[in-house]
């Protein structure tokens, strides 16, 4: 059965990771914009990654730019944003597509797991899936739900 440490993803600075690193984790993945509505997430994401990762809670932010041209272009600009404006410290990665024929395998992955209320794929940024620590999706969050109301889903899975 396929899991999320099956797949690999690169870096900011391009080197390529397998997602087995964080085998035995929980996991928040999340499809990232530095220009949205929903930049603010950042911050109580962030407030997770502080609250949890004692427990072993891990965030990891994909940058996406498939909505509306919300991210810079530099990925060096995105993670300084971040960092300045929301005190990200969770991993970011390079930016990659998260919908369409030239979606990430991951995100193709994710949302073959946990369907969305309308659609299948991703429809805007910040859709949040939460992985348990054997690296299945057990929940999917739409953009607009703020990433603290996962607090009780993430402490059933720690």
């Amino acid at each position: 059965m396929t899991t999320v440490y099956d797949f690999s993803v690169k870096k900011t600075n391009g080197e390529e990771l397998s997602l087995d690193a964080y085998k035995g984790k929980p996991l928040i993945i999340v499809n990232t914009a530095s220009k949205c509505g929903f930049t603010d997430q950042f911050k109580d994401l962030q407030e997770l990654y502080e609250a949890y990762k004692e427990d072993g809670l891990v965030v990891l932010g994909f940058p996406s730019d498939n909505f509306n041209d919300q991210e810079f272009d530099d990925i060096n600009k995105t993670v300084e944003f971040c960092q300045l404006n929301y005190g990200v410290t969770f991993p970011m990665f390079e930016k990659i597509d998260v919908k369409g024929v030239e979606a990430s395998p991951l995100f193709s992955f994710l949302t073959s797991e946990k369907k969305g209320m309308l659609t299948e794929g991703i429809k805007w940024n910040f859709t949040k899936f939460l992985v348990n620590r054997e690296g299945h999706v057990v929940e999917r969050f739409a953009p607009q739900t703020s990433p603290l109301k996962m607090k009780k889903k993430i402490e059933s899975i720690i």
